[in-house]
């Protein structure tokens, strides 16, 4: 045991602690009376002790001390709490030793020898034969005091049969029972139990178990998320985690009876690096978990974005290359998970091999041509199959030829076999062949081309060879991204899981597995003539992040590098560097701009040019949108894409011939009047008449309708304010359209009473009529399966919106109450920026505006805009992540747009303030 804070504790004597609740319990009239005081006194001393145990873990940064501290702390309280109970609470002076018979167990992690601040404590009370009495009440005295101190307490009271008959059948108990520490009690009572187990339990069972653990591990991972880059990552039983390591300490005790050291090497389970890099990432795992606990205050082990800072500067974390101290920190996170992925990887196969190796070893010996160890791979001399793995036959394969570094993973995709662990052992060993020579060798850059480019398997292909580290290695700007995360609630993956999974969903559109979701897509793919430039682009469209340039234009150079050594023509590099540059270019304007604007259009074309890369962009920027992460995409963002597709794509058809306003006008009125013929024959004339000319370029025909209907049920009931509500599962949207007077407050009031319904607004635009009525319709972020609670929100906004404009209400505190309800966010810093174009428009000005999100927003600075006198004609926000966006088509009160450079600088500033987070305004 290492020396700790908690035991060299001046206050940490046990002999003088026995003393001290002896007197305690003299002074008392009972063991009763006495309960309360000494549970107090215990109280104190595990609070002083907590404190002790985080001072220390923030000077030194020693979690596997904090952990055995705490461990050692429990075994010393525990004994002194059995001490008291036995002594004093119930103190039999005549009984015999056979009665008091019982060994205290320490069990599962805390057997290890090892607590985090806030972990259970497993107890095994362990008896000779049947439970007696005085167990029972001493066994029960103990865990009610543990548990009034706070304590999570897993028990059981059990005998060494029941022991083994349980640990047979429940791998859970069998898995508890590996680990296991004798705290006070009958030494030989808990022998027989390590025998019994050991012999009864253990021998000759350890195929069974191991495949029982990797099952338990798969289904774990699925069930805190597949990937282990997940930016807010699960520290225990993520992929990658604690637990795999707990994982790996179980199979080798179990085979071999020894934990992970000196013994493990010599029977060449493992090797020494490898032990070597098990014990370091115990070691950084375990000082993150401490420092979750202390900091959440229980047992958390979701490393969520709010703690995150804050652990990264308890272990002196600084800012550096571009990467924030928090970036840096995560950084190191996720290359220790990767480090314990392949350590599992590796030990796992291995000793399924040898249990495959022990059972088979008797049908050898009979049958030894039919149980050949390994057998060749048709195409290849320098790789075999050994025991159904992928092998190298030969252990200078890759320093005689380091282009199988390479090789190996062409051979793997065509036998879809896994690699055997000797194979993943020589690649690690041998990444410093992979230099310069080997970069350039044309062969080299095929492979990978056409590991990249495959129709099936490509993802895997590319997962394979980062594992390895062979991708960092052959692509050294890859390597700089690998477990790279940003700080923030967009991206949910690392950017080299990011770059996989874009590539992956490029794939799963090609094979046709999202015709559904993606219909358009799914069309375009077998019409693209530049396949290879569109895979490498995915493959390499954020391979600059991380660094101060714009990554985009700086991926566009490092491709230009890249391309020729891929074997890409001239024409495949610069449409690689296109579609890095303008890699976020549609997604801006689909999500940020007016495409009702003939000038949106015309501007995008001007960046497209061709059919061809319009195709191409698109595809890409779906796959990219999709790779982000879960939720990301919504059926929203594909109908806008698609508008911007198809408007963009008539613009640069050579038959194209621009139409007149009056012309587009026109067309628009007479859709309208088709679709009004069998509803009201009167109704279209008499809507029409009410529209400004500029209503028959934005509002599409359906709208139209829609606007038609509600105001002449309007006139029919007599109410001042009109409502419409229209669902779309599909979309994910809820439309909600507000007809009442026109009221320069309505647009922020109607934007605010949205918020504090808890209704997320993603689009709004605004129509004026010629007698006097506001038209304002809200697309709404659908949050309810049923249509029906959707109707019904929308319905209470409604009522919340009348309500607000009698004055019923206080919408300011409603919105309060949401603001305060996502801590998370008050952990990220967004910069406000206001931009103010008259260059994205001819009609209007656009000002585009970005801050931290929080409920409210957009009331928010729909309220400041109309405050600063200008006329909103439309609106959209979108949130990525913690950051929002939003955009709005304004003019001035005359209708022309905002030219004074005095005027935007007082708009720039006005606005500016309203995005800074509340304290800062208040301050």
């Amino acid at each position: 045991m290492r020396n700790n804070a908690i035991s060299q504790s001046p206050y940490f004597d046990p002999v003088a602690l026995r003393k001290e609740l002896t007197a305690l319990y003299r002074n008392s009239e009972s063991p009763d009376a006495c309960r309360p005081v000494v549970l107090k006194r215990l109280k104190q001393l595990t609070k002083d002790a907590r404190k002790a145990a985080r001072d220390q873990l923030l000077l030194d940064g020693d979690g596997i001390a904090c952990a055995e501290g705490f461990s050692h702390f429990q075994d010393e309280l525990i004994r002194l709490i059995f001490d008291y109970t036995k002594y004093h609470v119930y103190h039999q002076p005549t009984a015999s030793s056979d009665d008091e018979l019982m060994a205290i167990v320490a069990t599962g992690g805390y057997g290890r020898g090892m607590l985090a601040p806030g972990s259970d404590i497993d107890l095994l009370f362990l008896l000779p034969y049947k439970q007696t009495p005085w167990v029972e009440s001493v066994a029960e005295y103990i865990l009610y005091l543990l548990w009034d101190l706070g304590f999570k307490v897993g028990h059981a009271t059990r005998n060494i049969r029941h022991c083994v008959i349980l640990s047979r059948d429940d791998f859970t108990i069998r898995t508890s029972l590996l680990d296991t520490r004798l705290i006070l009690g009958d030494e030989e009572l808990y022998n027989s139990l390590k025998i019994r187990f050991r012999e009864n339990v253990v021998a000759d069972t350890a195929r069974g178990f191991i495949t029982a653990k990797m099952a338990e591990r798969e289904a774990r991972h699925k069930q805190a998320g597949e990937s282990r880059y997940r930016v807010e990552p699960n520290i225990k039983d993520g992929k990658g985690g604690l637990r795999d390591l707990h994982t790996l300490h179980w199979l080798i005790r179990y085979v071999t009876g020894h934990n992970v050291g000196a013994e493990t090497v010599q029977s060449g389970t493992i090797t020494s690096q490898e032990a070597a890099t098990f014990k370091r990432c115990n070691a950084f795992l375990w000082t993150v978990r401490c420092h979750l606990h202390f900091e959440a205050g229980r047992a958390e082990e979701r490393l969520s974005f709010d703690v995150q800072p804050i652990i990264a500067k308890s272990l002196k974390y600084r800012e550096a290359k571009g990467l924030r101290a928090v970036e840096r920190f995560m950084r190191h996170y996720f290359l220790v998970t990767k480090d314990v992925g392949k350590l599992t990887d590796i030990i796992c196969s291995n000793l399924e091999i040898q249990q495959i190796v022990a059972s088979q070893s008797i049908y050898r010996m009979l049958n030894p041509v039919q149980w050949a160890r390994s057998s060749t791979i048709q195409g290849t001399k320098d790789f075999c199959l050994d025991e159904g793995y992928l092998n190298v036959a030969d252990p200078g394969v890759f320093k005689n030829d380091p282009v199988n570094l390479l090789r190996i993973f062409q051979t793997a995709k065509q036998t879809g076999r896994p690699f055997h662990p000797q194979a993943i052992r020589l690649m690690r060993q041998s990444l410093r062949l992979i230099n310069d020579k080997v970069r350039t060798n044309p062969e080299a850059n095929q492979i990978f081309l056409e590991l990249l480019c495959s129709k099936t398997g490509a993802e895997n292909s590319l997962r394979r060879m980062n594992e390895a580290g062979v991708l960092g290695w052959f692509i050294p700007e890859f390597g700089l991204v690998v477990s790279m995360m940003q700080f923030n609630m967009y991206h949910h993956f690392t950017v080299d899981d990011h770059l996989m999974r874009t590539v992956g969903q490029l794939a799963a559109i090609e094979n046709q597995e999202l015709t559904a979701a993606l219909p358009l897509s799914t069309q375009l793919v077998p019409l693209i003539k530049n396949r290879r430039a569109l895979y490498v682009a995915a493959f390499l469209h954020d391979i600059a992040k991380g660094r101060p340039e714009d990554h985009s234009l700086i991926g566009a150079q490092i491709a230009t590098d890249l391309c020729p050594r891929f074997g890409l023509s001239e024409l495949e590099n610069d449409t690689v560097c296109w579609l890095i540059r303008e890699h976020l270019t549609m997604s801006d304007t689909a999500l940020r701009r007016d495409l009702s604007d003939p000038k949106t259009i015309h501007d995008f074309a001007a960046v497209v040019q061709t059919k061809e890369r319009l195709n191409l962009l698109l595809l890409l920027t779906v796959a990219d949108i999709r790779a982000v992460g879960p939720g990301t995409w919504n059926s929203w963002k594909g109908q806008l894409l698609r508008e911007l597709y198809n408007a963009t794509k008539r613009a640069i058809s050579r038959d194209h011939n621009p139409i007149s306003t009056a012309v587009l006008q026109e067309n628009s009125k007479y859709r309208l009047r088709e679709r009004l013929a069998f509803v009201a024959p009167d109704l279209a004339d008499t809507f029409i008449q009410r529209q400004y000319p500029d209503y028959w370029l934005r509002i599409d025909t359906d709208k139209q309708v829609q606007h038609a209907k509600l105001m002449r049920d309007m006139q029919k009931t007599g109410n001042k304010l009109g409502m419409s509500f229209a669902s779309d599962p599909f979309k994910g949207i809820t439309k909600l359209t507000i007809l009442a007077p026109r009221h320069p407050i309505l647009l922020a009031l109607s934007a605010g009473c949205c918020a504090a319904a808890g209704a997320d607004i993603i689009d709004a635009q605004m129509s004026s009529t010629r007698d006097g009525f506001a038209l304002d319709s809200f697309l709404l972020q659908r949050s309810f399966e049923d249509t029906d609670d959707e109707r019904r929100r929308a319905e209470r906004i409604g009522d919340m919106i009348l309500k607000s404009l009698k004055g019923e209400i206080n919408l300011e505190t409603m919105l309060q109450q949401r603001r305060m309800s996502e801590p998370r966010i008050h952990a990220f810093k967004v910069n406000p920026e206001v931009m103010i174009s008259n260059a994205l428009s001819d009609r209007f000005t656009v000002l585009d505006v970005a801050g931290r999100d929080r409920p409210g927003l957009l009331y928010d600075l729909t309220n400041e805009i109309l405050d600063l006198k200008l006329d909103i004609t439309s609106a959209r926000t979108i949130v990525f992540g913690e950051k929002a966006i939003g955009v709005f088509y304004v003019t001035d009160l005359t209708n022309d747009k905002i030219v004074d450079a005095k005027r935007e600088n007082t708009i720039r500033q006005r606005l500016q303030h309203v995005l800074q987070p509340e304290a800062e305004r208040a301050a």
